[in-house]
């Protein structure tokens, strides 16, 4: 059964004829996403200390968002390098802001967000490259922003969770000290989208097979790159050696397969992962905190686990 909460919120979309991402234009698309953060995201929790920065990426700067918790002490913090959700296309920090307040809140570390570069103006691979930049500009820079680059974790949501997967994979290619853990929420790990819940929850649950198709279509712009494991970390030949993961699914959204594929590849890879599916819940649902109360136990379930990834 789908969460009653979740259903209510897909009726008034359908009442309110919220248009489909798909039929939107990418300015119109980003517009829609970062406007329905009044309704569906509670109130920003406090946090010690928000602050802009920017690292150096490979094609100039990447804007950053440094969170610290509240009565944190003089010592250097655990910190998470979160990765926004919205397909490549859309999303910024303003979109994942209260998500990256609460983790921030929730595990006592201190929180990175990263605002990529997003498709189509920067297609495929500038947004793993970026993300790849941003951590090691974490690392590099650590010491001088209170942070303990040795405690670190990489995360992120859909498209931001692609990102994490496939930066974990880039660190360990590099010869890189892993992550402390990733944190892999509804993550696309398959550009194909050939797992059988693209078929079963492909329509009617916000995120659809239509939305998907858009969404890839502007950030990858030949298929042929689908089975690079950069863009599809599930194909990559060896996930050996990579961090401890935890690997959150919904059960009614069309990437719920492969999230569970991935999890058990990294498993069966000889890696440490957690996986919980939130079995009633829809794409999204982390940031609808307002209408939908499973949100907060996700991420609650996230800041413990980063807690402890990161003693």
């Amino acid at each position: 059964m789908l969460d009653p909460q979740a259903r209510a919120l897909i009726d008034l979309m359908v009442e309110r004829q919220v248009p489909p991402t798909h039929t939107l234009s990418v300015d119109e698309a980003r517009r829609v996403y970062r406007d329905r953060r009044s309704f569906t995201q509670p109130e920003p929790p406090p946090v010690g200390e928000v602050r802009d920065l920017q690292a150096e990426g490979p094609q100039g700067a990447i804007p950053l968002r440094l969170y610290r918790p509240a009565g944190a002490g003089a010592g250097a913090l655990p910190v998470l390098v979160y990765f926004h959700g919205g397909g490549w296309v859309i999303g910024d920090l303003e979109t994942h802001d209260v998500v990256c307040r609460t983790l921030c809140a929730g595990s006592g570390c201190a929180v990175v967000a990263v605002d990529y570069r997003l498709g189509p103006e920067h297609r495929f691979p500038a947004a793993v490259d970026d993300t790849h930049a941003a951590v090691r500009w974490v690392r590099a820079q650590g010491a001088a922003l209170g942070l303990d680059g040795t405690r670190l974790a990489i995360g992120g949501d859909s498209a931001g969770g692609n990102l994490a997967a496939v930066t974990a994979i880039a660190m360990r290619q590099a010869g890189e000290a892993p992550a402390r853990l990733q944190l892999l929420i509804y993550p696309a790990t398959d550009m194909r989208a050939v797992a059988p819940s693209h078929t079963t929850n492909g329509q009617g649950y916000v995120l659809t097979s239509d939305t998907i198709a858009w969404f890839r279509g502007h950030y990858i712009a030949d298929a042929a790159q689908w089975a690079d494991w950069r863009a599809s970390p599930l194909l990559a030949e060896d996930l050996s050696h990579l961090p401890p993961a935890l690997v959150l699914t919904a059960g009614f959204d069309p990437l719920r397969d492969e999230g569970r594929h991935y999890a058990d590849a990294l498993s069966a890879a000889g890696v440490a992962t957690q996986y919980v599916c939130f079995e009633r819940q829809i794409h999204g649902f982390i940031t609808t905190g307002r209408v939908i109360d499973e949100a907060h136990t996700a991420l609650a379930l996230c800041g413990a686990a980063l807690r402890r990834a990161l003693a």
